[in-house]
């Protein structure tokens, strides 16, 4: 990459735009088709509705929301309002388009709540991508690189999913009983502040200086994974020096304040810590990972849609909801159903995932060959 040669090129010389639908929530109906809306998470899709003739379906475009996140997205799919989507005017191949995705979103620290992304922005925008000897765009070269990338992660994956005895997907009985069972399992109502207690955690230095005391990249140095209003990437947007921030483990992760990210919930096995706009919960009881993942689930769905950055998701009122878990035949909450179930779905999520390797790396070792 250092040898390349980089040219300046707008994105108005590339594609055209058009710009999403405004959808209302009370007419949308549930459906098959992706709903693309501004964010990160699940890469920025809301929920699958039905598509009708009045509505403009898109496939294999780039989108760019209000906050500059852009997709390539290679599947059928709607937008509101808020998204870009960019229409090429010359012939781009797919992985070229995965490259151009990655040029546009160095860009997107620069926007926010209060500056958004929108056509002005789109017509101003600049991206640097490689060309060649005659300083025309190196769609070849582009398409090499992503794909020898692409087989490198792949290999990568499948040695990871080898060493972590992570390739065992086969069910259990009582695994395939829970994901048997799930739909009409018995199910009861609990407090959330009766199963989970907020933790205090804090900054330890007198004063706290955000240029120097947290970092974007996880390192050596600041290897301690930080909670604040984050949308996607499990809520992490920041890592903290372990002597800097009191922390904790197995606990879950709770947005009280975000644009878009309020209500959000995360579990976080691992070590971690508190910057702001968030809190860790802990359990009162002892909870496994599975334990997490499952509780996370169910207090989202139950707070997303009360709370929003007019009301916040503060402890003091999330402490009061309730959440709906399945019970024994004596009322008792059923952890071990819960843990079951949530080792199935991770079973069957890695059965996909491995013979995606499988498959993908079997298609990708001639090009690594060919390229060499």
């Amino acid at each position: 990459m250092s040898s390349i040669e980089w040219g300046e090129f707008k994105l108005n010389e590339l594609f055209n735009i058009e710009r999403g639908t405004r959808f209302i929530k009370s007419k949308r109906k549930s459906g098959k088709i992706p709903l693309v809306t501004a964010g990160e998470q699940n890469q920025g899709v809301a929920e699958f509705i039905a598509y009708d003739d009045e509505l403009k379906i898109y496939e294999n475009h780039l989108t760019i929301d209000m906050f500059c996140n852009c997709f390539y997205r290679n599947y059928k799919f709607l937008c509101d309002d808020n998204i870009l989507v960019l229409l090429p005017k010359i012939d781009i191949g797919n992985k070229s388009l995965l490259f151009m995705t990655s040029a546009i979103n160095k860009d997107k620290t620069k926007f926010g709540y209060e500056k958004q992304y929108r056509q002005k922005s789109f017509a101003e925008h600049k991206i640097k991508l490689p060309i060649t000897a005659s300083g025309e765009i190196d769609f070849e070269f582009m398409e090499s690189f992503v794909a020898e990338l692409e087989a490198e992660r792949v290999a990568e994956l499948e040695a990871y999913l080898a060493a972590a005895s992570l390739k065992d997907y086969e069910l259990t009985a009582d695994e395939l009983s829970a994901l048997s069972k799930f739909e009409n399992y018995n199910w009861g109502e609990f407090r959330i502040g009766d199963l989970f207690e907020k933790l205090n955690l804090s900054f330890r230095k007198s004063k706290f200086n955000k240029d120097n005391d947290v970092s974007k990249i996880k390192n050596s140095e600041f290897s301690i994974p930080l909670v604040n209003a984050k949308d996607g990437d499990n809520g992490i947007m920041y890592y903290g020096r372990p002597q800097d921030f009191e922390t904790a483990t197995m606990t879950i992760d709770i947005v009280n304040d975000g644009a878009v990210s309020t209500g959000n919930v995360y579990p976080q096995p691992q070590e971690t810590g508190v910057l702001y706009n968030a809190y860790l919960i802990k359990s009162k009881f002892t909870a496994s990972k599975s334990l997490l993942y499952f509780f996370a689930t169910a207090i989202q769905k139950s707070i997303k849609l009360k709370f929003s950055y007019e009301l916040k998701a503060s402890w003091e009122r999330v402490k009061n909801e309730n959440i709906k878990l399945p019970i024994t035949t004596n009322g008792e909450i059923d952890f071990e159903f819960m843990n079951n179930f949530i080792k199935a779905i991770e079973k069957l999520v890695i059965k996909d995932v491995v013979l995606y390797t499988d498959n993908k790396i079997k298609a990708t070792k001639s090009i690594v060959s060919s390229n060499q």
